[in-house]
Formats: C-alpha cells, sequence, structure tokens
C-alpha cells in the first residue's frame, strides 16, 4: 500500500532534532511502524523477532547496534530495554538516536529510569478525515486558533457517507476497502483485544466475555460521561452487575493499550457560582471500534440517529485530537450543574482556546450557537480570556461565520 502522509510526520521529525530518543504511542494498527521506519535508517521488530529478544538478555548492545535513528518496534515487550537506551543516549550525547514504538504502556517499574531530557513522548491515532483524504482542509484548525474567520462551500459529504466512514475507521490498512470488509476488520481488532491483548498487560488473567460486555457497554455509552457503576450494571445484564472495582481494572487496561482515550473535563475560571463537573468522557482510540463492539452497520446507525449522532461527536473529537496535537492542544469537555456543557474545548499551552459544539445535522446549528454563547457568558474572560473561535461542528453544509459570532465548520473541511 501506498504510504498516507501524516500529520504526525513533521512532529516526528522535530522532535528527533530535539531529543535523544522519540517514543511513539498508539493503539495497534494505526501505522505507528509505517511512520517510523520512514524516519529512520535501521529496524529491530522486537514482537515477531526472537533473536532480537534473545540477543538482548545477552548483550542489549547488539540490539541498539546499528545505522541511527534506530527503531526499536513493540519495545514494551522488553521493557528492560528503556534503560539501555538510556544510557545509549547519554553515550551519544546527539540528538536522533532511536525511535521506539508501542501499542501498550508498560507497567510503572520502580527499576525504569525516568527518561526526563532524553525521551520525547509522542501520540499517535488513527486517521482522520483529512489525512484520509475525505476533507478538504479549506477550514484550519490553526487558523481558527488564530481567530480567521471560516469561509468556505459545502465539502459534499453526506449523512449517509459520514455513516459509512464512521464505520470503516482511520485505520490506514483499510482504506479503500469495502465497508463490510473494514467492519469485519474491527470486529476482528476487538476480538484480539478482549481475548489475548487485556491479559497481557499487567499479566493478568482476565475474563474475555465480562471484557466484550464492557466493550459493547462502552459502545453504547460512547462519548458520554458514564460512571463506572452504569457500565457495571449494562455489563453484567441480566446476571446481575459486575463488580466495579472489575471494571475499573478493565478499563485501565483498555486505555493502557490506548484501545480508549479518555475526554477530560476543563476547568475554567467561572463568573458565576455554578459546579464543574469533572468526570471525562468516554471514547475508543477510533469510532470505528464503537461501531464494532455493537456489531453494528451503516443502515442500523442511519436508523439510529441519536447513536450516529454520539458516534459522529467522537468522529470529530479523534479529529480535533489529531489536528491540534502539532499546536501543543488538549481536547477536554465541560459541563456544569446549570446543564451549559460544550463537546469539545480545544485548549493550547500558550493560553489561546476554542470551544465546539458538535451537532449533526445543520438544523441544530442555532441550538449549538445558543449554548455556545450562554456558555461563554459563564466565564470570567479576565481570567481565562477571550475565545478565538465558538464554532458548530457540523456533519454537511457550509463552512462561515454567524452574525453573533459564532462559526459553523463542516466537518469535511476542516484541516490543520
Amino acid at each position: 500500500m501506498e504510504y498516507v502522509e501524516r500529520i504526525v510526520d513533521a512532529e516526528l521529525a522535530a522532535r528527533l532534532r530535539a531529543a535523544g530518543a522519540v517514543v511513539i504511542e498508539g493503539p495497534k494498527t494505526c501505522g505507528k511502524t509505517e511512520t517510523a521506519t520512514r524516519a529512520t535508517a535501521s529496524q529491530v521488530l522486537l514482537d515477531v523477532d526472537d533473536n532480537a529478544r534473545r540477543a538482548l538478555a545477552v548483550d542489549p548492545s547488539l540490539v541498539l547496534d546499528g545505522a541511527r535513528p534506530r527503531l526499536l518496534d513493540e519495545w514494551q515487550v522488553e521493557p528492560s530495554l528503556w534503560n539501555h537506551v538510556r544510557r545509549a543516549v547519554d553515550a551519544a550525547q546527539a540528538p536522533g538516536q532511536f525511535v521506539l514504538t508501542g501499542s501498550a504502556v508498560p507497567a510503572d517499574d520502580v527499576d525504569r529510569h525516568t527518561g526526563a531530557g532524553r525521551f520525547s513522548f509522542l501520540r499517535m491515532r488513527p486517521l482522520s478525515l483529512y489525512e484520509a483524504g475525505h476533507a478538504t482542509g479549506m477550514v484550519s484548525l490553526s487558523a481558527l486558533l488564530e481567530g480567521d474567520p471560516p469561509r468556505t462551500s459545502d465539502p459534499g459529504l453526506s449523512v449517509r457517507q459520514l455513516a459509512a466512514l464512521i464505520t470503516i475507521g482511520g485505520w490506514p490498512s483499510v482504506q479503500g476497502h469495502a465497508v463490510d470488509d473494514a467492519a469485519r476488520a474491527a470486529r476482528d481488532y476487538l476480538e484480539q483485544v478482549r481475548r489475548v491483548d487485556v491479559s497481557r498487560v499487567g499479566e493478568r488473567r482476565r475474563d474475555p466475555a465480562r471484557v466484550g460486555a464492557l466493550l459493547s457497554s462502552l459502545g453504547r455509552n460512547v462519548a458520554t460521561e458514564v460512571r463506572n457503576a452504569v457500565l457495571a450494571a449494562d455489563a453484567g445484564g441480566a446476571d446481575g452487575p459486575l463488580n466495579e472495582r472489575t471494571v475499573a481494572d478493565y478499563l485501565h487496561a483498555l486505555e493502557r493499550l490506548m484501545v480508549l482515550e479518555a475526554q477530560p473535563a476543563w476547568a475554567p475560571h467561572l463568573r458565576a457560582k455554578a459546579q464543574l463537573r469533572k468526570s471525562p468522557k468516554q471514547h475508543f482510540a477510533c469510532p470505528s471500534l464503537a461501531v464494532a463492539a455493537l456489531a453494528a452497520s451503516p443502515e442500523r446507525l442511519l436508523g439510529d440517529l441519536n447513536l450516529l449522532g454520539l458516534l459522529f461527536e467522537s468522529l470529530v473529537v479523534r479529529d480535533l485530537r489529531v489536528l491540534s496535537q502539532p499546536l501543543d492542544g488538549r481536547v477536554m469537555h465541560y459541563r456544569d450543574n446549570y446543564g451549559v456543557e460544550v463537546d469539545a474545548v480545544v485548549q493550547l499551552t500558550d493560553g489561546r482556546w476554542g470551544a465546539f459544539e458538535i451537532k449533526l445535522g445543520v438544523g441544530e446549528v442555532d441550538a449549538g450557537a445558543a449554548s455556545l454563547l450562554r456558555f461563554r457568558d459563564q466565564l470570567d474572560l479576565s481570567r481565562c480570556g477571550e475565545p478565538a473561535v465558538l464554532g458548530v461542528i457540523c456533519a454537511t453544509g457550509f463552512g462561515y461565520r454567524r452574525d453573533d459570532g459564532v462559526a459553523v465548520l463542516p466537518i469535511g473541511a476542516l484541516g490543520p
């Protein structure tokens, strides 16, 4: 397959110029190895190379020797490698020595040095619509956060097309495949997760049937602030709720595998006496996994617009994460006890921020705009600053700025 250019390519190049080693973390099959291979001069694939693992046990320098930057793929299968890389970076006294890729976060280890000053961490996710060629990029997130108004014609994506794209997902290996084939690949992905991967994380046996039930429950509650108690009751079904500690353990394992990525709550300065809700929203790494967890299809999604709306929100959050990362941005959400909520807040480290409501239908733009303006009125803008943009991200339509200052943004136009 021809390589699909990634937004993260430029980030990786920049970090290799600044750090001795770059750690690329992301879910399986999101494209880490291919991206890292293009940026490195030699490679070791530790998950499939038994000889390399045996050599590591005898003489770690044998694995580290080679043209640099050197890729150490799936390094977490041999966590002891971390300290050897750290020492090699110290010895080289130069940036761009190693790239480490991993699809699971190793458990905390008192014997593993933090790597501060040597390692740079880079998160990688499935393809955004822009990277996959389904969005024009005529509306730049970077420009929006500079205060520029959007202006674009309808990019031409329909709700029916979006239901198919959500089902296919952003996995590089299935781009261009038939929807049914891509959906099958996503279901097989979750089968591997529940049967094998969750028990490899922390080397603790976990019940595949219960993990599968939890994944289905997460699919039904995607893009919501669902509590563990609700997941426990829903996943347990007629047999009674699961133990909440079991649910918490499974969620932690899925987060370490980067199958799940929670969306934290934003805590701005307020003028009103509202109480902020601090619960995160639950998202899969790609909304296609939520569809797979429910064994759904585009036709079923089109018959359940409430579910499709939640999956569309999850798609937009995924894309905002990919597009904002080079800007040092985080994607959060807001909700208070007065019922004011915002689906996504993009906060940059330099203090700039923007807030977005995510609406499947263009008929919901007015409600989304009203919610954003009410939200802004809650804030102490003297302390958190004026928003660079307030925007309603829609499935279809034109991109423009309304008279009230709220931007209308079709997802099919959103780019870096």
